[in-house]
C-alpha cells in the first residue's frame, strides 16, 4: 500500500498551480486567461511581471524536486524515487485542481532531473538557455532540451531508473507542445517577453 500511496503524494504535490497561486497573490490576471492559456512561467511573464514569473518557474521545478526527495525520505527505492518525479510531472500536466488542465511541464521537468542529478538540470538548462537566446521562443528552447535530455540521462547515468523516466517526460513534453510546434511552422508562435494583448 505504500507504493500507491507515494505516488498519489507526488501527483498531487505535482498538481499544485504555482502559476495561478502567484499570479493571484501579485494581483495579476489569470494566466489561463491571455496568451497561450498556459499555466506555467513562460505565459506569466507575457503578463510583464517578471518577479512572478520566475516565483512560478522555481515553483514549478521545486516541487519535481520536492517529490523525490519527499518519497526517498519516506522509504521510497531509487526507482519509487523516479516514479514519483513522473507522478508530480505528470501532476503538472493533469492537475486535479485545474480540472486536469495543466501546464507544459518544463519547469517541473527540470526539478525532477534535479532530483536525479544536478549535471543532467545543467545540460537541460544550457540547452534551453541557448536555443532561447538564438531564437527567442521558449517553445522550441524546451523541445530541443526535451530532446537531449533522454540521451544525456543515459550517456551520464545509464540506469533504466533514471533514462526510463526521463525518456517518458520528455515524450509527453514534446506531445504537449504540438501546438507550439505548428505554431512555430506557421510563424505565428509567440516570442520570450511578448505582452499579452
Amino acid at each position: 500500500m505504500l507504493a500507491p500511496l507515494l505516488l498519489l503524494l507526488a501527483y498531487l504535490l505535482g498538481s499544485l498551480p504555482f502559476a495561478v497561486i502567484v499570479s493571484r497573490a501579485f494581483g495579476i490576471a489569470d494566466p489561463r486567461s491571455f496568451g497561450s492559456g498556459n499555466p506555467g512561467a513562460t505565459n506569466v511573464l507575457r503578463s510583464g511581471n517578471k518577479l512572478a514569473a520566475l516565483l512560478t518557474l522555481l515553483g514549478d521545478a521545486a516541487k519535481g524536486w520536492l517529490a523525490m526527495v519527499l518519497v526517498g525520505a519516506l522509504g521510497g527505492d531509487a526507482p519509487m524515487i523516479g516514479a514519483a518525479g513522473l507522478a508530480a510531472f505528470i501532476g503538472h500536466l493533469y492537475p486535479v485542481f485545474l480540472k486536469f488542465k495543466g501546464g507544459k511541464g518544463v519547469a517541473t521537468a527540470l526539478g525532477v532531473l534535479l532530483g536525479f542529478n544536478w549535471l543532467l538540470a545543467l545540460i537541460a538548462v544550457l540547452t534551453w538557455a541557448t536555443v532561447a537566446a538564438v531564437t527567442r521562443y521558449s517553445s522550441l528552447a524546451a523541445l530541443a532540451a526535451a530532446a537531449e535530455a533522454p540521451v544525456a540521462a543515459w550517456i551520464f547515468s545509464g540506469r533504466i531508473e533514471i533514462v526510463l523516466p526521463v525518456a517518458i517526460m520528455s515524450m509527453l513534453l514534446i506531445w504537449r507542445h504540438r501546438e507550439n510546434i505548428q505554431r512555430l511552422r506557421a510563424g505565428s508562435e509567440g516570442r520570450i517577453g511578448a505582452k499579452k494583448s
